[in-house]
């Protein structure tokens, strides 16, 4: 089979944990386009969710820092962090061993890879979860790439790896589904968390959109930091996720800088045939920003 879906999508903890704090409208288009993203989900009928995400120094710390990591477990728990506060409950996530070892021989056969078969799930797989798939049945491949400690893999390697991803489902006949989650710019746990540099986010989802290969790649580490925070380090998993849509282009469904929830939270998704085509053209497609 190949892959079914492909997109991205916000995971600042205050998505869930801090709503009262957002402006209400802005709050009900990013909730919409959640749900519109589910529904496309839902649609594309995946046997299994591969969601790309970074690490919080939940399950990984500088004396075991892989670059990539896939899971491989029966099944996983999260959320690591207080579950009242998170406003999600902790609960035990489906995945799948037998679709991760597939995953993960065919990943190796063009970039190297760490797995797990014990990982546990903090915020930056369990907010997107929560709102695309509610009723935790869909099983979860949890794919982490290093965005917070450097050395971390330069882009080029990135893009290979996302390249891995979708070489892997296309082997496979399980139908795949494709979820890159992170932040744009944006500064956790700094005095200038809040912070979002609107234009930034703005001229690194015109690449996205694109999915031109060169100019997603053309950032540097520096640059990202300068303009991006160190939050910014997170387009790594929206790269993964063009690079697995193999040369489509997709459409930002929203994007909304709210200073609440300390980002510009997006929801895009690419048009990988013309069923996901379909998406894009329906009248409802209207972008929020």
């Amino acid at each position: 089979m190949s892959l079914v879906f492909a997109g991205v999508c916000s995971h600042g903890p205050g998505i869930t944990a801090r709503t009262e704090r957002a402006d209400p409208e802005q709050y009900s288009r990013l909730r919409a386009a959640y749900a519109r993203m589910r529904v496309a989900l839902q649609e594309a009928r995946p046997d299994a969710l591969v969601v790309i995400a970074a690490e919080h120094f939940a399950n990984f710390f500088m004396n075991n820092m892989p670059a990539f990591a896939i899971g491989m477990a029966p099944h996983y728990e999260g959320p690591i962090e207080d579950p009242d506060w998170l406003r999600i409950p902790r609960r035990r996530v489906p995945g799948s061993a037998a679709i991760s070892r597939k995953l993960i021989d065919g990943v190796m056969q063009h970039v190297d890879v760490s797995y797990c078969e014990e990982w546990k799930f903090d915020h930056g797989i369990m907010v997107p979860l929560q709102h695309l798939t509610p009723d935790y049945a869909l099983p979860v491949v949890p794919v982490n790439i290093n965005c917070q400690a450097p050395p971390m893999a330069p882009l080029h390697r990135v893009y290979a790896f996302g390249e891995a991803i979708r070489r892997a489902a296309d082997s496979i006949p399980e139908r795949i589904a494709v979820i890159g989650t992170g932040g744009i710019s944006h500064w956790p746990c700094t005095p200038d968390s809040g912070t979002i540099n609107e234009a930034w986010d703005k001229e690194f989802l015109d690449r996205w959109t694109r999915n031109d290969r060169a100019a997603l790649i053309g950032y540097t580490d520096d640059e990202t930091y300068r303009e991006g925070g160190q939050g910014g380090y997170e387009i790594r998993t929206f790269i993964a996720a063009a690079a697995a849509a193999r040369g489509s282009t997709g459409e930002v469904w929203c994007y909304e800088p709210i200073p609440a929830f300390s980002c510009g939270c997006t929801v895009g998704v690419m048009a990988l045939d013309a069923a996901q085509h379909d998406f894009l053209d329906r009248p409802e497609t209207t972008t929020c920003s």
